[in-house]
């Protein structure tokens, strides 16, 4: 078979991909390579690429990607404050650029024509995948089979795989849809559809209830250089340890669940639900180091691009001019926000107990409120008639007319 009859999927072993797989190998009579990426699901991969072969896959790649998805996307975002509509710490918007990239990368070392993933044509993950693709390589050729093929519902796919001897789980299928990554667990569709309905107790998996929590507060340190957070109580980790240590920190005490009704990209409103301990800590924690140690007017301008610089992330534009000039602006931004913070963390909260760093811009000689020698008071009353001279200027103007 020659190089061009060669297509890279985007595999996770789940009946969709596993259908896809057998699909695209008649549809295009091709040779499919199975492209796995280990963003820290915590899933056997082993069993996927056994699944994969099976399924007919010529060749299946087993990529760990965890620690350049902490330390290439989750630690810039976090550098950055973004939050999509002011809720979503963006755990699957973050995850899809990495691994569109090395399918990309993989679809050249191998000369395939093309690239597919297991992406709904609803959904912002097409989006993501697809704008990434053409971005690092513009003359790829994107198969989508859920905007192509006539399987339109989960039952006819599993009539697809019954029928083409694709192994399908005999195990309940759980009343909704589940992605996990190191940086979080997102569920949506099923039960969740309804934006009434409260999600049961026993769906969540990262996280106790705030309820359930213990009844003593749990202190943690957090260190960080730049903006990049390097330890917790002292001891330096690997960005992949760092988040997993926090995740579970967090999740024992509660912290990270959000529950809201978010504006996909495609247009339509969709409720989703999510876990993200570790990345609650540090977003908290890295806000609390800013406050002491960032100019104001450095920080305001700053703050001004956190919805642009997140929207950016959820439409999938990781790769863009645009965003490569709004991380650089945001790195600058970070050069002093090195120091450690003091979180206490009780029942789902969050409290801040102590921030301190070298490069702190508090001075409690000029903050304080008793007697002091470097702020004279008196000088207020020229800078607030300045500032009031335009208002005061208008209000004479409306009372001549």
């Amino acid at each position: 078979m020659s190089d061009k009859n060669k297509i890279v999927l985007a595999y996770s072993g789940g009946l969709d991909t596993s259908v896809i797989l057998k699909w695209l190998a008649e549809k295009y009579d091709a040779e499919i390579i199975a492209y796995v990426a280990d963003v820290g699901q915590g899933e056997d991969l082993d069993e996927v690429r056994e699944k994969a072969i099976k399924t007919g896959a010529s060749k299946v790649y087993i990529e760990n990607l965890t620690e350049e998805f902490v330390s290439d996307f989750v630690f810039p975002a976090i550098q950055a404050n973004a939050i999509y509509e002011g809720v979503y710490l963006l755990g699957t918007s973050l995850a899809r650029p990495l691994i569109a990239k090395r399918q990309i990368e993989i679809a050249q070392e191998e000369n395939a024509f093309a690239v597919s993933h297991g992406s709904t044509g609803k959904g912002n993950d097409q989006v993501r995948f697809e704008l990434t693709y053409y971005a690092l390589d513009p003359d790829i050729q994107v198969i989508a089979p859920w905007r192509e093929w006539d399987l339109s519902s989960r039952t006819s796919l599993i009539d697809y795989a019954k029928k083409n001897g694709i192994p399908v789980p005999v195990t309940l299928e759980k009343p909704y849809s589940c992605d996990r990554n190191l940086l979080h667990i997102s569920y949506e569709g099923g039960i969740l559809e309804d934006p009434w309905s409260e999600p049961p107790e026993n769906m969540f998996e990262m996280t106790v209830s705030p309820q359930s929590a213990p009844d003593e507060p749990r202190y943690v340190d957090i260190d960080f250089e730049k903006g990049i957070p390097t330890k917790i109580d002292g001891k330096e980790l690997k960005p992949s340890e760092l988040l997993d240590t926090l995740n579970k920190i967090g999740g024992a005490n509660g912290v990270g669940r959000v529950d809201l009704v978010e504006n996909r990209f495609v247009g339509m409103k969709s409720r989703g639900v999510y876990e993200t301990p570790g990345g609650t800590i540090l977003h908290v924690a890295h806000r609390a180091l800013e406050s002491l140690t960032m100019d104001r007017e450095v920080m305001h301008l700053r703050d001004s691009l956190i919805p642009k610089i997140s929207e950016l992330i959820y439409y999938g534009f990781w790769y863009s001019p645009e965003m490569d000039m709004l991380r650089a602006a945001v790195e600058e931004s970070q050069k002093n926000v090195t120091g450690t913070v003091k979180l206490k963390i009780y029942k789902g909260n969050l409290i801040i107990a102590g921030r301190r760093s070298p490069y702190s811009l508090y001075q409690e000689d000029l903050a304080t409120f008793e007697a002091d020698s470097i702020y004279n008071q008196a000088d207020a009353t020229g800078f607030i008639k300045l500032n009031a001279l335009r208002l005061s200027v208008q209000k004479r103007i409306d009372k001549k007319r």
